[in-house]
C-alpha cells in the first residue's frame, strides 16, 4: 500500500511538517515523487517511520536515530526486540514510581509506614533510566554490559546516607574543580584534590575502581560533547582540565 504525506501523517499521528522535515534531513525519504509532485511512501518507509517513532519515544536524538537506521548493518527485527526491552524497562520504572506515589499517599494519610529507602527507590530507578537514555550505548560499548549492570545495581542498593554522600561529593568535585581551573595547572595540589574527589564519587557508583577506567571516563568527558557541555557550562575548558588532572592523578599518559 502507498501513502501520501497527509495519509501517512494521519496514520502515524504526526504532522505533515514533521514528515517533510524527516525528508529534508535524510532520515525518511519517500519511495518516490509522483507526476503531481507529491511524496509517496511505501511499506518500507512505513516500517522505518515506526522505528524512528520508537526511538523518539525512548528519547534518542534525531541525529543518533539517523545514524542508526541508515547504517548498512541496521537490523529492523533486532531493533524491535531492543525497543521492546527498553519499553519494558520504562514500564517497570513507571510502575515503581506509581507504587512509590501510592505508598507516599498512604503514608501521609497515616495508613502505612514507609522507610526513607523506599521513598527514594523510584527516583534512583529514574536516574538509571535517564543515564541509559543519554549514555547507555556509549558506556556499554566502552565498559561492557556486566560493568554497567553492576553499577546500576549498586545505585539501587544505595542507602540514604550513601546517596546523600554521593550528592555532596558531586557538589564538592564541581566547587573544587572551579577553583583548580583558575590556577591553570592540572598538576596543582587543588587540581589533584579535585581528581581524588572525583575518584571517591565514582567509587560510590562503580563496583570496582581501576586507574585505566578512571582515565577512560575522563577522556570521554572531552570526546563526548554532552559531557563537555556539562563541565564547560561555567568555564569553557573545564572538561579538558579535569581530564588532564585525572591523567596526572592516575599516571595514565594521553
Amino acid at each position: 500500500m502507498e501513502y501520501t504525506v497527509q495519509k501517512l501523517g494521519r496514520l502515524a499521528g504526526i504532522s505533515t511538517r514533521t514528515l517533510r522535515y524527516y525528508d529534508e534531513i535524510g532520515i525518511l525519504k519517500p519511495a518516490r515523487i509522483n507526476s503531481s509532485g507529491y511524496r509517496i511512501y511505501g511499506e518500507a518507509e512505513v516500517d522505518r517511520l515506526q522505528q524512528i517513532l520508537f526511538y523518539r519515544e525512548l528519547g534518542v536524538s534525531l541525529d543518533s536515530i539517523k545514524e542508526i537506521v541508515t547504517a548498512p548493518s541496521f537490523d529492523g527485527s533486532n531493533a524491535l526486540r531492543e525497543h521492546r526491552e527498553k519499553l519494558l524497562e520504562k514500564r517497570d520504572q513507571l510502575d515503581m514510581l506509581i507504587a512509590n506515589v501510592d505508598k507516599t499517599i498512604a503514608l501521609t494519610e497515616g495508613r502505612i509506614k514507609m522507610s526513607n529507602k523506599e521513598k527514594f527507590e523510584g527516583f534512583k530507578k529514574k536516574m538509571i533510566e535517564d543515564n541509559e537514555k543519554k549514555y547507555g550505548r556509549e558506556i556499554r560499548e566502552k565498559y561492557g554490559k556486566d560493568t554497567v549492570e553492576k553499577s546500576n545495581a549498586k545505585l539501587m542498593n544505595m542507602t540514604e546516607e550513601e546517596y546523600d554522600r554521593a550528592t555532596r561529593l558531586a557538589e564538592e568535585v564541581m566547587a573544587t574543580l572551579a577553583e583548580a581551573f583558575k590556577t591553570g595547572d592540572p598538576a596543582s595540589s587543588i587540581a589533584q584534590k579535585a581528581a581524588d574527589l572525583h575518584k571517591q564519587w565514582l567509587t560510590l557508583y562503580w563496583s570496582e575502581y581501576s586507574k585505566e577506567a578512571h582515565a577512560g571516563i575522563a577522556q570521554m568527558y572531552v570526546d563526548d560533547e554532552r559531557f563537555t557541555a556539562y563541565y564547560d557550562k561555567e568555564q569553557p575548558g573545564t572538561a579538558a582540565f579535569l581530564r588532564d588532572a585525572i591523567l596526572i592523578y592516575t599516571g595514565i599518559k594521553k
